[in-house]
């Protein structure tokens, strides 16, 4: 079976576009052979719920080496820590 994958660009050089909006450069590749490029554009609002996803699903997780400075312990109201 062969594998596609989408990676994002090694710098996360995300942009704003000209509807204000941003987009985060694509990689796709199948098999290890790259075979393009794209990108995912968001609205400022897709934006905002898609960093709040993820704040959700990282919190309580182990911080990597090379996780980014912004990363900090996330309370939130009403939600027991521990």
């Amino acid at each position: 079976m062969t594998v596609w994958q989408i990676s994002h660009d090694r710098e996360w050089k995300l942009r704003h576009t000209e509807d204000g909006g941003l987009a985060l450069p694509l990689q796709i590749s199948r098999g290890g052979q790259l075979l393009g490029a794209s990108e995912l554009r968001l609205t400022s609002t897709a934006a905002e719920h898609l960093h709040a996803a993820l704040c959700y699903a990282l919190d309580g997780q182990l911080l990597p080496a090379a996780a980014p400075d912004c990363r900090k312990p996330i309370r939130y109201p009403g939600r027991r820590s521990g």
